[in-house]
């Protein structure tokens, strides 16, 4: 009897380990697996909100630049004269302290266009006129709107070759500045400028004889973007 007894505790032993091990291993298998979920739903949540949170702010800065497209491309234009576009000086003593060049005389010729929207008459006064680097000049070009209400224009401006654009500066002039023309009214506007000194020491521009100074009008709307040139973009 006793030897009975002690045989069966041993196969309950036995069965009571094989019952609460696999019940382990089953209750491990069902709770890590619902961490691991619980973790995989927080990160892509927040991989979802950063990428909104990134989308939000491009949107703005898009905006943003949208607007400030003009000043922008101003500023750049006449700092670097990029693309042929000439620098802005002020007339200071070191303008006035210039010497002319006078062995290397160039023709600078002046041509005006205007956007096909644009209504207005615009040319210069003068074909052209012939310079000393180093020495100051003074334009003009004529605007007219012969339309019977008024327009508002605003012109951009390059120099060909471009190379010469960073030589080009002007003291005064009418450009990236809007112009409201009554109906038949007509304006002169002046362009006053120098070609630097140093313009004769680049020998990139050895061979240059003559520069092309161009203006081109745009009416001006609300939201209009000046265009940039296709080199430039």
């Amino acid at each position: 009897m006793n030897r009975l007894l002690c045989i069966n505790k041993f196969n309950f032993s036995l069965l009571q380990n094989r019952v609460t091990k696999p019940l382990t291993l089953l209750s491990c298998t069902k709770t890590i697996p619902n961490v691991c979920i619980g973790r995989g739903i927080s990160n892509e949540r927040k991989k979802i909100r950063s990428t909104l949170n990134y989308m939000i702010a491009l949107g703005v800065m898009t905006v943003g630049l949208s607007y400030a497209a003009v000043p922008l491309y101003r500023i750049f234009c006449q700092a670097y004269s990029y693309g042929g576009t000439t620098g802005q000086v002020e007339a200071t003593d070191n303008v006035s302290n210039m010497k002319a060049v006078r062995e290397r005389p160039i023709k600078v010729r002046f041509n005006a266009d205007v956007a096909s929207s644009m209504q207005w008459n615009f040319k210069p006064q003068q074909g052209d006129i012939t310079v000393l680097p180093g020495e100051t000049a003074l334009a003009f070009y004529t605007a007219r709107n012969p339309t019977d209400k008024p327009v508002v224009g605003i012109s951009t401006y390059n120099v060909i070759p471009f190379e010469a654009g960073q030589y080009f500066n002007k003291i005064q002039c009418f450009c990236f500045e809007e112009q409201m023309l009554n109906p038949h009214e007509q304006v002169d506007m002046p362009v006053f400028f120098y070609i630097d000194p140093e313009f004769t020491e680049d020998p990139k521009m050895e061979f240059v004889e003559e520069i092309v100074l161009s203006y081109t009008f745009f009416e001006a709307k609300e939201g209009m973007k000046l265009p940039v040139p296709t080199f430039a973009r």
